[in-house]
Order: structure tokens, then sequence, then C-alpha cells
């Protein structure tokens, strides 16, 4: 099969996609043919050696999470689950860009037929922060709630989880993206000059809750709007989060299988979409991460092995 593989830390040059073993189901295990897996920031702070500062990794590594696929091996164990079940999921291993990836069992959702697979191989990562980046604020119906690169891969599917839970949410995007924002129940407010003044004016009776997917200052600029800092949360800036005593999530360590069902069945409903940016096949990951570094494409960027 061909999988995705580093043999050092580096840009996107190190990334290579090799021709690698099938894995073999082991006990309690799933091997599950891909068919879509996104890819995420994260990921490419992994490869930069970002989250590895005394470079104690073993190489080569793999790399990817979300998945969707459907299943080609049964290990034992596994009870429930049938060789061709269509599923959603992820590896904790840094193995999910590839063709077949070997996961616990507990870690699949059936996927619905309604889902598509471009969709449903991006639920876990950027899915699940959004959702733990909810609860963190616990929204309540009708506050006003700001929302940084919100139609970005997190901050698209955040926005539609504050709106079903009826909070008024102001986008900050650039104005390519106002009419999807609109389209979603958001009320986009420009990134750019003043933006203070005017997601004061926006929101005269004050902002609730601050919900920052983009960094580079936005959690600075909430409390000056007077948001309480328990209530200021950001993904990409830890260092300004523990300075400012805002809130730092790392929002899909929480994230279960329940948590991928509930997503999937928002879809069904119709009360979420999952903007895909863009798609590449395996071999073209480089060119994906590279498309993902501009941080201008609206909603996720995704991987067809």
């Amino acid at each position: 099969m061909r999988a995705v593989r580093l043999d050092e830390y580096g840009d996107v040059g190190v990334l290579q996609v090799r021709e690698v073993d099938i894995p073999v189901p082991q006990p309690d295990r799933v091997v599950v043919e891909v068919v879509a897996t996104s890819i995420n920031p994260g990921e490419a702070g992994i490869r930069e050696g970002g989250f590895d500062p005394d470079r104690t990794a073993a190489f080569p590594m793999g790399e990817g999470s979300d998945l969707a696929g459907r299943i080609s091996g049964l290990g034992t164990g596994v009870t429930g689950w049938q060789v061709g079940d269509e599923v959603i999921g992820w590896s904790g291993e840094r193995s999910a860009h590839a063709q077949y990836v070997a996961v616990p069992a507990s870690q699949i959702t059936a996927r619905p037929e309604q889902v598509p697979w471009e969709q449903a191989g991006s639920l876990y990562v950027a899915g699940g922060t959004a959702v733990a980046m909810r609860d963190a604020v616990t929204p309540q119906q009708g506050e006003s709630v700001v929302v940084t690169a919100a139609a970005g891969g997190v901050g698209s599917i955040l926005v539609q989880l504050l709106v079903s839970n009826g909070v008024r949410v102001l986008g900050v995007a650039g104005p390519d993206k106002d009419d999807w924002l609109r389209g979603v129940g958001v009320e986009p407010v420009n990134r750019g000059e003043d933006l203070a003044g005017r997601l004061r004016a926006a929101a005269p009776e004050g902002v609730a809750a601050f919900l920052d997917c983009f960094g580079q200052g936005y959690t600075d600029l909430a409390l000056g709007l007077g948001v309480p800092p328990e209530r200021v949360v950001t993904i990409a800036d830890f260092e300004a989060a523990g300075r400012n005593g805002a809130r730092g999530v790392f929002g899909h360590a929480s994230t279960t299988a329940d948590t991928l069902a509930d997503l999937a069945a928002m879809i069904v409903r119709g009360d979420l979409v999952v903007p895909i940016a863009a798609t590449y096949p395996l071999d073209e990951v480089r060119a994906a991460y590279t498309a993902l570094a501009e941080r201008r494409t609206g909603g996720k960027i995704v991987l067809l092995p």
C-alpha cells in the first residue's frame, strides 16, 4: 500500500509517499481501507518538530489522524462490525495518511450514507476541536460570541455548532467569506483596521465569549473588549493564553466515537456542513500542505488515497 512517511523533521520536502506493508488486524483492532483523510495545521507542527523539543521521536514516522473508509479486516475480540462496513474514525498513531490504517475498534463509528466521504474524513480533529471549544464556554441562547478564522477548518464547524445552539455569532474572516458565513447564519465582521471598534458596534450589549481559531493577538483583543478571561478560548496562541489568563484548548484530545456520531447526525439532519476547500491524491501531499500553510482556504483540505 501507499503511505506518507518522513525520516526527519522539516518542511513539506521531508514528506514522502512510499510502498509499505498493509497492516494486519490485531486483537480489538480493525483495518480500514481509507477513502478520505484530511490534513490539519497541528500535523504540520508535528512534521516540523514543534511538539518534540528534545528530538526523541523514532523515524521513519507516519502522519495523519482523521479517516473515513471501509473495514477490510477484523482482529480477534472485535464485535459489532463486519468487513465492508463504512466507518468514520481516527488514528492516534499518526498513520491515517495512507491507503490502509489499523485502529482500535473503539475509535470508529458508522458512516451514514448521507455523509459525503470528504466530510466524514474531516470530522475528528476539526470537529472534535470545535465541540471542545463550544463546550469550554457553555454558550447561552441569545449571547453574542465572536469566532476568528470563522470560515477555516475548525471555525467553519464551530460557528455552525453555535448557531444550532441559538447563539448570535460574529464571524471574523476575509470579505470573500461573507456569503458563506451569512449562508450558515453567521454575521460576518471582516478582519482588518479597527476590528475592535467594529465588533463593539456590532455587539453594543457586549461580547459574551471569544473563540480564537487563528492566534496573532486575538486573545488580547478579546480582553480589550471586556470578555472575561475564562470565556476567551484559543487553539492557536497558547503563549498568549498563559500570559493573559485566557484558556488554551487541545480540542480533539477529548473526542470519542460518540462525538463523531453526533457530528455525523448533524450533517444528516442538515444542521452541519463541513466545507471542503480542496481535495488532493495522496501522492500530492506536499502540495496539500503548501496550500494549508497559506491560511487562506475556507474549510478542510482532504487527501483521497
